[in-house]
């Protein structure tokens, strides 16, 4: 989880904490592509807490005449991307998602039509009030290249999507008010060390504590912000301003 290559992630939150409507995030999330070095960013809230509708937000770098498509001939239906949001807690690779259906073939080429990117790979978002949203992320490289970068921007891409997913549900009244529990100094300071991208066995010795030590106040700081996952647990205190990456 170590990265000593200079983050694109501490410039990408900077961005998305200034953001105050939607077209400035549409316009941020450009600007986080291009900071990565993807083709295409999107960001979509599947089901909030406090409205029945699926789908109720949705902003991405995507071609308007790609989304115009998509949403016209009610693509969500049959995009397998969105079955990651019932049943996937995981990263996916697209190249993993089963085409052996004429219509996902037929789907995805027409998508490439519209150059949405050779290669893809999503992460499946979910809330603590049973909210859940998709991250995803696109690129024309070469698949090599393509899988390098995805590995290289992982940790980045984690926290990344958890934030989002925190600034969106709030930007956008999505989701109730929610109290979290105040994280101990302990606390703050092991999440924030592993957000910069240590890992517990280097931060113990930072903070003059065992490893076990790290362990247990990360995971009191996981429940306190009610996260099902770490990376859930640095997007929210850094969206809570409780860390800075």
């Amino acid at each position: 989880m170590e990265n000593h290559q200079p983050s694109p992630l501490p410039w990408s939150l900077a961005v998305l904490q200034k953001v105050g409507s939607k077209r400035d995030m549409d316009l941020a999330l450009a600007k986080i592509r291009d900071r990565f070095r993807f083709a295409h960013l999107t960001f979509l809230v599947v089901r909030s807490a406090n409205r029945t509708d699926s789908y109720p937000f949705c902003c991405t770098t995507y071609p308007d005449e790609w989304t115009s498509l998509y949403l016209r001939n009610n693509y969500f239906e049959i995009d397998p991307v969105i079955e990651l949001s019932r049943t996937g807690f995981l990263m996916l690779d697209w190249s993993n998602l089963d085409r052996r259906s004429s219509r996902i073939r037929d789907f995805f080429a027409q998508a490439n039509s519209f150059n949405i990117g050779r290669h893809g790979a999503t992460l499946p978002i979910r809330g603590p009030g049973g909210e859940r949203s998709l991250f995803s992320a696109t690129s024309n490289l070469p698949r090599l290249e393509w899988r390098q970068l995805r590995i290289a921007s992982n940790h980045n891409i984690q926290i990344l999507s958890h934030y989002l997913h925190e600034k969106v549900l709030s930007l956008t009244e999505l989701r109730e008010s929610s109290n979290y529990r105040t994280l101990s100094r302990r606390e703050q300071e092991c999440l924030q060390l592993l957000a910069q991208g240590l890992v517990p066995k280097r931060i113990a010795p930072r903070l003059h504590i065992s490893e076990s030590a790290v362990r247990l106040y990360l995971g009191s700081a996981r429940r306190k912000l009610n996260a099902a996952t770490i990376y859930q647990a640095i997007g929210r205190a850094s969206f809570l301003e409780l860390i800075w990456t």
